[in-house]
């Protein structure tokens, strides 16, 4: 009998609560996360510049994806959910330091900020058993209050037609994936308005997810003030 996704994703959860696990970053130390690999997610915010083939989209990354990508691994494909708490974290660094930079917000720190997702393909959100970036990015928001920042997430895109998962895509095919994919969720419009809109993404590769969801978001009026990822690959 095969368990439905999330049960298992629960159960691996529980697993390394219980029982205890080697590093998601290193697998060389026990527990959830060592102090070094933490460390190389919590900043500071080594990239600040502007989304690949989109100058007008300001970028921020708490870390370099060589550096912790078996960490967003872990817990986006291998059901450690725990993870959450460091990895969301991770893109609460990133989303300061958007908004700290010259390039990045023009609001400042004092304008209640809406976190938007980039959506997940159903079918990875369904394989997993989780959303794994809506669960990083509501801890984000999370830590953001927490520092005295409003912040809250915004589920506020959806996708108008099938697409594949970008994982595995190359430059070319991750593009044609998402060409005119997203639209805003008309409920969500009222929780964009007067708010700091800032996409967020686990990582950024090519820039295609994210380019999108700022097209999405200016074509329903709202013009995002940029990006914030856990990690950048280059």
């Amino acid at each position: 009998m095969h368990l439905h996704p999330a049960v298992t994703a629960l159960a691996r959860s529980a697993a390394d609560l219980a029982l205890g696990s080697t590093c998601a970053g290193c697998g060389e130390h026990p527990g959830l996360l060592c102090s070094p690999c933490r460390d190389m997610l919590a900043g500071p915010a080594r990239v600040i510049s502007t989304v690949p083939e989109a100058p007008e989209l300001a970028l921020a990354a708490a870390a370099d994806y060589r550096d912790v990508g078996a960490v967003v691994i872990g817990h986006k494909d291998h059901g450690r959910l725990p993870l959450a708490a460091p990895l969301g974290d991770s893109l609460a660094v990133a989303v300061t330091a958007l908004i700290a930079e010259a390039g990045g917000c023009t609001h400042g720190l004092g304008r209640e900020l809406a976190l938007v997702t980039v959506p997940s393909a159903r079918a990875a959100v369904r394989r997993r058993g989780q959303d794994a970036t809506a669960r990083t990015a509501r801890r984000a928001a999370r830590t953001l209050r927490k520092s005295g920042q409003d912040a809250h997430l915004v589920r506020g895109l959806r996708h108008v037609r099938r697409v594949g998962d970008q994982g595995g895509l190359g430059r070319a095919a991750r593009e044609q994936n998402l060409v005119d994919a997203m639209a805003v969720r008309r409920p969500a419009l009222r929780l964009l308005q007067d708010r700091c809109v800032v996409v967020v993404d686990d990582v950024v590769t090519t820039g295609a997810s994210v380019r999108e969801a700022a097209r999405a978001l200016r074509a329903a009026g709202t013009v995002p003030c940029g990006v914030a990822a856990i990690a950048m690959a280059k």
